[in-house]
Parts: C-alpha cells; sequence; structure tokens
C-alpha cells in the first residue's frame, strides 16, 4: 500500500499548508513514466521519515487549477513545504538517497 497519498485542490489547505509537519507534495500523472518510475521511491520516503515528513501526490490531470497555482510546467515536479510555504522545488526523479539528501536539511530538529 502506497505511504504517498492523493491530495485534492479541497483538501490542499488542511493537509498541505496547515501541516504541522513538512509536507513533500509530489505532482505527477498516470500517463508519465517517469512519475511511475518515482512513486515507489516516494513510498521509500514516506516510510524513512514517518512522523518527520509527510508524502502526498497531486494528479495534474485532475488537479490542473493547483498545478498552474504552483507553477507545474513539468513532471514529476515535487514542493518540500514547511508551515505553508514551498521552501524547495525539486524537478525529476531522483533516487531516494539523493532525495533524502535534497530535503533532510529542510526537516528541522
Amino acid at each position: 500500500m502506497s505511504k504517498a497519498f492523493p491530495v485534492t485542490t479541497g483538501e490542499f489547505a488542511a493537509k498541505v499548508l496547515q501541516s504541522e509537519l513538512p509536507v513533500l507534495v509530489d505532482f505527477w500523472a498516470p500517463w508519465c513514466g517517469p512519475c511511475r518510475q518515482l512513486a515507489p521511491i516516494l513510498d521509500e520516503v514516506a516510510a524513512e521519515l514517518d512522523g518527520k515528513l509527510v508524502v502526498l501526490k497531486v494528479n495534474v490531470d485532475e488537479e490542473p487549477a493547483l498545478a498552474a497555482k504552483y507553477g507545474i510546467i513539468s513532471i514529476p515536479t515535487m514542493h518540500l513545504f514547511t508551515l505553508g510555504e514551498s521552501v524547495k522545488t525539486i524537478v525529476g526523479g531522483r533516487t531516494k538517497d539523493k532525495l533524502i539528501g535534497e530535503i533532510s536539511p529542510l526537516l528541522g530538529a
């Protein structure tokens, strides 16, 4: 079962912007090969950083206004949100170790 849960426009404020934990949001689409390759890596990151990070997914085909709001022009693109603000944007796939290395310094203590 996936540890990276889908989020809709209606849920975005509560689940992302108001989250006490940092949130990594993956903007993706089911037809995107690199997005499908990234999915199990995001599940591993979610499991490894459980309690420190929430991982959510936004389907850009189903939530185009949300994708536009965050300037998504290429997928996969991930935004790391801390205290309601996007503090890092990562475009393209990563290995688990590289992804964790990029976001860990921004997760706080």
